[in-house]
């Protein structure tokens, strides 16, 4: 497989990145400076691409390749991929699901934890000194506190399960009534969010969710209740969230995920009420490996003819 031209499109993981150095022809499109020519160079040996949640094959990418068979994304999310050009084409298309699933629900109930409890707060309280001049202020418990999910699948239900471990009532909203759960289903985003202490936004994205949490929603919330995203930052209207906390009409927010990744509203960083994280939902040294080699055993099963072991299209 050492001449198989395999197109990676950023920085993902160091471990990735070795292991496909070592069996394919592997070709960094970010060291070139010249993206158009070295595409033009490579067209006709590249026969994968390797994306990520920030950057995946797109229809002028994929037009560009004619070659191309496979686009197996370092990622669960599907959204920077052109799902549609690629059925049209024949492109399989995979992803990597399930890995990083108890992760990321660790990730929100530490989210939660943060936001509530002012734990972020609460270090920089003891690093500046200020403990000796009297204690922290009161908090937030989270403990029996009303979870309202958007979006119950791997992550969600995964959230939902810790959530209980903390006594908490659990209410969801999908686009179907999950018949197999005991918790409370909600018919609009908008029912659910009236109803819940936290609300977690644990969906993909598409065209139907982007912005799913708008200032409706925002404001069926309200200024004691909070958002937590560890889904899309598309998910979320960032206008009208930098607008609803700084008007007092959100309790708060927690995020590990934006619009516009790295960039990150600037209104956001002097309020005290919201935690924000780089998109670290995944990002421990066990799970990037594992998704490492479900990336790698895809492309190997594809191209030795074998089933694919996570495939999407």
């Amino acid at each position: 497989m050492e001449s198989i031209g395999v197109l990676m499109m950023c920085p993902m993981n160091s471990y990735l990145e070795n292991e496909l150095q070592k069996r394919f022809n592997l070709l960094r499109y970010w060291t070139s400076p010249e993206k158009s020519v070295f595409l033009e160079t490579h067209r006709n040996s590249i026969r994968a691409v390797v994306g990520n949640a920030f950057v995946g094959a797109d229809a002028q990418l994929i037009n560009d390749l004619p070659k191309l068979e496979i686009v197996s994304s370092f990622s669960v999310g599907l959204d920077k991929i052109d799902l549609g050009i690629c059925k049209d084409k024949g492109i399989r298309v995979t992803n990597t699901p399930d890995v990083l699933t108890e992760d990321v629900a660790d990730l929100a109930i530490g989210l939660i934890l943060a936001l509530l409890r002012r734990l972020c707060e609460c270090d920089r309280y003891v690093r500046s000194g200020k403990w000796k001049q009297g204690d922290f202020k009161l908090t937030t418990k989270f403990s029996g506190k009303s979870v309202g999910i958007i979006g119950l699948g791997r992550i969600g239900t995964a959230i939902a399960k810790r959530a209980e471990a903390f006594s908490c009532p659990i209410n969801y909203y999908s686009r179907t009534v999950k018949p197999d759960v005991a918790y409370k289903y909600y018919p609009t985003v908008v029912d659910l969010a009236k109803n819940s202490d936290i609300l977690v936004v644990a969906c993909p994205l598409s065209d139907e969710t982007r912005h799913i949490v708008n200032r409706q929603v925002m404001d069926a919330l309200g200024p004691k209740s909070v958002l937590i995203n560890i889904g899309r930052g598309p998910h979320v209207d960032e206008q009208e969230l930098v607008k609803a906390l700084t008007e007092g009409r959100l309790g708060g927010a927690a995020l590990d995920v934006f619009e516009k990744e790295p960039h990150v509203p600037e209104e956001l960083f002097g309020l005290e009420n919201v935690v924000l994280l780089p998109h670290v939902g995944s990002g421990t040294v066990e799970t990037r490996n594992a998704m490492a080699d479900l990336v790698v055993g895809n492309l190997e099963a594809h191209f030795s003819g074998k089933s694919l072991l996570t495939p999407v299209v």
